[in-house]
């Protein structure tokens, strides 16, 4: 949909991005570039781990390969325009379609996440409150089911979001104090009725926010109260160690989402914005696949295992093989004259 279409005169909008001097730019590309090529490092490693390993051919482990797949997309919607915003002034400018579909696909890929959370979270409730019934209630149908839902819940509610918002009115300026389209600079730009638009995303924020931070948050205290009844310390370690790094991605997922999303109304000082959004955008991302694997044991020993055979693969070979090529079958030749 173009701005003409829905009666505004703004066909594109300019990025104003991070303020400073060029070599403030300058060292901030280098940095958000590093993250960016570590993030998308890191969660395709995950995800060929996870593909390759049947140690890991478990529920838990195809969750958050879907979770890594996500995030591999989620920070490519953001980080490469702002690379080049930060390049060049020109790369800037966005189209106003161009606009709403990083921003449907923002919001999509972050719905997604929440509902995927909660989905990883139901499991581990599964695992350690019922372990007996847990191979025969998460079995593949179902993983497959929650999966998928996840991804449809994300994707439709985000499309209600970015279709009131794409609605509205845009006459000027055109000039968003961001460093991607996001709701609030967005709704700061529209120069008619907003309520209507607030009042969906405000609506459709807290299903998706708040829905599945409750059942993310019934999931564990049910867990924190199996995990009390376990006679022994190193049980109850155990038992609490299989969620300790899902526990830590939702705090920080939700952490910066609410303190962002929850609160509808146009916000018009973006400093600590931009520093909130630089968390959600680029550092979580980044952080989520290393507190995966450092919590992890099956996780970290697939990892070695991987990395072992990789690493037979491409060293030279072992002492004392047989070589076999020319200068072996030209000794063999001479032995037999």
């Amino acid at each position: 949909m173009s701005a003409r279409d829905n009666g505004s005169e703004v066909i594109e909008f300019i990025l104003l991005g991070f303020s400073g001097s060029q070599g403030l730019h300058l060292s901030l590309l280098v940095l958000f570039l590093l993250a960016y090529m570590l993030t998308v490092t890191e969660n395709v490693v995950v995800m060929a781990v996870i593909c390759t390993s049947p140690l890991l051919h478990k529920p838990m482990y195809l969750f958050l390969s879907h979770l890594s797949f996500l995030e591999t997309w989620y920070i490519s919607v953001t980080v490469p325009k702002m690379l080049l915003s930060l390049v060049a002034p020109k790369f800037r400018r966005i189209s106003f379609a161009g606009c709403m579909a990083q921003l449907y696909f923002f919001l999509a890929l972050a719905c997604t996440e929440c509902v995927l959370l909660s989905v990883m979270a139901y499991d581990r409730y599964v695992a350690i409150c019922s372990p007996l019934r847990y191979p025969t209630i998460m079995h593949p149908g179902l993983c497959s089911l929650l999966a998928t839902g996840s991804w449809l819940s994300g994707f439709s509610i985000s499309l209600g979001k970015v279709f009131f918002i794409s609605r509205l009115g845009y006459c000027g300026p055109n000039i968003m104090n961001h460093f991607f389209c996001d709701v609030s600079p967005l709704l700061n730009l529209a120069c008619s009725d907003m309520s209507v638009a607030e009042l969906v995303d405000f609506v459709l924020a807290l299903l998706i926010l708040l829905g599945p931070l409750l059942l993310t948050v019934s999931s564990y205290v049910k867990i924190l109260s199996a995990v009390l009844h376990i006679p022994s310390s190193t049980g109850r370690h155990k038992a609490f160690s299989t969620c300790a790094s899902h526990l830590a991605v939702v705090v920080i997922f939700y952490s910066a989402s609410l303190f962002t999303y929850a609160r509808p109304r146009a916000v018009y000082s973006f400093d600590y914005n931009k520093l909130v959004s630089v968390v959600y955008t680029v550092l979580t991302p980044l952080v989520n696949p290393i507190i995966y694997c450092l919590h992890n044991q099956e996780v970290k020993t697939a990892l070695r295992r991987v990395a072992q055979k990789v690493a037979q693969a491409l060293g030279p070979p072992p002492r004392g093989q047989a070589h076999f090529g020319p200068p072996h079958s030209l000794a063999c030749f001479s032995c037999q004259l």
